[in-house]
């Protein structure tokens, strides 16, 4: 296929300023949301075994809920019921609560005993998922405009770049596509293996990076899109709003817990009823919310649909489910909720989705490198700007990925020292970030990624290893766990072995590469040999 040349520098110019303004963002996006595949498998982990009670007989749930709130009062504005073996079966929030992260939220856990006598205790809520979930909605970026999180509109300011990077590199790359798809070429240097490599992860995740790109640019400006429709409907309401009722209802009248699980099956049959949530129960306006989840199903959730209904009456106010009653809307709407998250094929989808997420951060990091070694070799000197750059993109996408590890390392340790640790994950993970950033403009793009890369394997080693300790320390909670090494110490074993093998790599290059490279530690006789080269080659022209 032939394309005039001038239309692919055209392209090229779009698909690398487009990168690289947007790359860093999105990298942080991408490696983040590849682990909130796992989000409650990671809450899971950071929780200590004693803030989660025993699972009881469902038939015995109307025994605990009649018992919980006999005794407190709390329970009777509000409760969750989990049918799951990850949480409590019965939980209320005796501070917070509500839609929204904070950090100060104090659960009370409720259960039976083997005599069916109530037992509870309280904690706070442990937010390390959420945190993490929103790092990767944010990229970490603080700040509000008017009611919408700044660093979602950022992040979809980005994905509207990154799409036009995703058309523009295909234009560029048609001509040729089939020749060089699969060719790794080692041996013409590590900068052709390097765009070898970006060229083959972008091709082959290219669907995968399409459906990201405009589902994060409908999540990150749907009140635009909202407001817009408004010229098509006028002033008709796009969503019914919530009835109110004269009648205050009164707790005693809630159903058994049976009836809302009838209920539920009967309206969702492929799906399994994990949650009822129970809110606003002593008011004019109770509702309920039915956590369903299915393997076979896009969910409008990132992990599940919902059921909203009043408790009382069983009058069903919203549904996720059946959302072809809703026209061409409702499946549109869910698709791009069930492609985002990726959760329509099960475990499989989710670990699908945690590889391509972490194939995706590297496409943003790699293409940053190519642009910087491009650069550099149109002009033989290093310019200020490229090893800004160059100090940016290591301490930006390296220090994010430290923060992370560092406080995945630091959460049960930090149970040893208080009760509330959210507050602590957010020092964790911002202290090291900046450090890290700090650390690659002092000393340089090249040593700052070795000891990053270091600094990361032996944190994600530590995490096992911190496992076990805390597993057998007395005046841990996490003593009573059954399983000291979890699925998510094992791959933190994985991880840790791949960036050690990667510091070993960019310190091999660091020393042995190409010493005119921005990626290189140009010993002094190597300084010495291109400070004469200089000379000589200006001794020629004169």
């Amino acid at each position: 296929m032939r394309i005039r040349a001038d239309i692919l520098r055209h392209y090229q110019v779009i698909h690398t300023w487009t990168g690289i303004i947007a790359g860093l963002v999105l990298f942080i996006g991408f490696y983040a949301g590849s682990l909130t595949m796992f989000k409650p498998q990671i809450q899971q982990w950071a929780t200590p075994p004693t803030q989660v009670l025993a699972a009881i007989e469902p038939t015995k749930l109307d025994l605990l809920v009649k018992q919980a709130m006999a005794e407190y009062q709390s329970a009777q504005q509000g409760f969750v019921i989990n049918l799951t073996d990850n949480a409590s079966p019965m939980y209320w929030y005796e501070q917070g609560g509500g839609r929204g992260i904070r950090l100060d939220d104090a659960l009370r856990h409720a259960s039976l005993s083997s005599e069916d006598t109530l037992i509870s205790t309280t904690s706070s809520s442990n937010e390390l998922g959420s945190l993490i979930d929103q790092l990767h909605r944010t990229a970490g970026i603080v700040g509000k405009v008017g009611h919408e999180d700044l660093g979602v509109l950022i992040l979809g300011i980005a994905a509207v770049l990154y799409f036009l990077a995703l058309v523009s590199g295909l234009i560029f790359l048609l001509p040729t596509l089939v020749k060089s798809l699969f060719a790794l070429r080692s041996n013409k240097g590590s900068n052709r293996f390097w765009l070898d490599s970006h060229n083959l992860l972008g091709i082959f995740s290219y669907p995968f990076h399409l459906i990201i790109a405009w589902t994060v640019v409908v999540f990150a400006f749907h009140d635009l899109f909202y407001g817009g429709l408004s010229l098509i409907y006028g002033d008709k309401p796009l969503f019914e709003p919530r009835q109110s009722s004269e009648v205050v209802y009164q707790v005693e009248d809630l159903s058994p817990i049976s009836s809302y699980l009838t209920k539920a099956t009967e309206m969702a049959k492929d799906y399994q009823v994990t949650k009822l949530a129970f809110s606003d129960l002593n008011s004019n306006r109770p509702s309920l919310a039915i956590e369903v989840v299915s393997d076979n199903q896009m969910m409008r959730g990132g992990y599940s649909d919902f059921i909203y209904m009043n408790p009382y009456n069983f009058e069903v106010q919203f549904s996720t489910i059946n959302d072809s009653e809703d026209g061409a809307y409702g499946p549109i709407v869910t698709s791009f909720f069930g492609l985002h998250f990726g959760n329509y094929a099960g475990l499989t989808g989710r670990w699908l989705y945690f590889v391509m997420g972490l194939m995706g951060a590297m496409l943003f990091y790699s293409g940053n490198l190519l642009w910087l070694e491009k650069r550099r070799i149109k002009s033989p000197t290093q310019t200020k700007s490229s090893r800004f750059m160059a100090a940016l993109t290591v301490g930006v996408c390296l220090g994010s990925m430290l923060g992370v590890a560092i406080t995945l390392l630091s959460t049960k340790w930090l149970y040893l020292l208080s009760s509330n640790i959210n507050s602590h994950y957010l020092w964790s993970y911002y202290v090291i970030f900046f450090a890290a950033i700090a650390y690659s403009f002092l000393r340089g793009a090249a040593i700052s990624a070795i000891h990053n890369l270091y600094a990361l394997a032996l944190a994600c080693l530590l995490i096992p290893i911190s496992s076990l300790l805390t597993h057998y320390i007395s005046v841990s909670d996490w003593h009573q766990q059954s399983m000291p090494v979890s699925a998510i110490d094992w791959v933190a074993i994985l991880f840790g072995v791949g960036f050690y093998v990667m510091a070993r790599k960019t310190r091999q290059r660091a020393l042995h590469g190409e010493r005119h490279s921005i990626w290189a530690i140009a010993p002094v006789k190597h300084q010495r040999e291109q400070a004469q080269e200089l000379n000589d080659q200006t001794e020629i022209k004169v």
